[in-house]
């Protein structure tokens, strides 16, 4: 508990001298820039998916149909929000468990997707994509979904409506709060951990 009020302290402040700020899309010099283990404040238009609208995703590569939003430079939030209260875009967004999309992560880093937002480890083979494509992963802090959606301005429906809470978002953001956990080299959050 501790540990979320003193990430949750930091993230609202977004006033520490490391910070940095974030404009999407992204592109690689940007990419480049970033370490692991930096806050960035991210600003522009990112996109919510988990694992059923990263399921239908990779089905549409994998038939070559037309996807329902063009993934290059873009970053997908593993979110699945929930409904807006009256007169706010959304309703609390934190994060989901990043190894669920494991496994239909890489398809999409083929195509031209640059970066990740979620909680949690990813797997081997998805850090060497990241680091074969120069992407990035980056974690949002668990336990303060509804801080994250008050970064959000605007957010509407895309794609697959039909999976409700899982449809793919496009959402603009302002200042919302990451850090860097896996960078475009595949240097680990979670490997210098464990050896510090």
């Amino acid at each position: 508990m501790k540990k979320v009020k003193s990430q949750t302290r930091l993230l609202r402040s977004g006033q520490e001298s490391k910070v940095k700020k974030l404009t999407t899309p992204l592109n690689e010099d940007r990419i480049i820039s970033l370490k692991t283990g930096e806050i960035v404040l991210i600003t522009g238009t990112i996109y919510t998916a988990r694992d059923a609208a990263h399921k239908k995703i990779v089905e549409s590569i994998k038939k070559r149909k037309k996807l329902p939003l063009d993934l290059r430079n873009q970053i997908i939030y593993y979110a699945g929000p929930t409904p807006a209260k009256e007169g706010a875009p959304i309703g609390s967004c934190g994060p989901t468990t990043s190894s669920r999309m494991d496994s239909y992560t890489i398809p999409l880093l083929e195509k031209g997707l640059k970066g990740m937002i979620g909680k949690g480890k990813r797997n081997e083979e998805v850090i060497k994509t990241i680091k074969k494509h120069k992407a990035v992963y980056f974690l949002a802090v668990g336990g303060a979904a509804a801080l994250l959606a008050t970064k959000v301005k605007k957010a509407k429906v895309i794609a697959y409506p039909q999976l409700g809470t899982e449809a793919i978002r496009e959402l603009e953001v302002k200042d919302f709060p990451v850090i860097v956990a896996i960078d475009c080299k595949g240097k680990n959050i979670f490997e210098r951990k464990k050896k510090g």
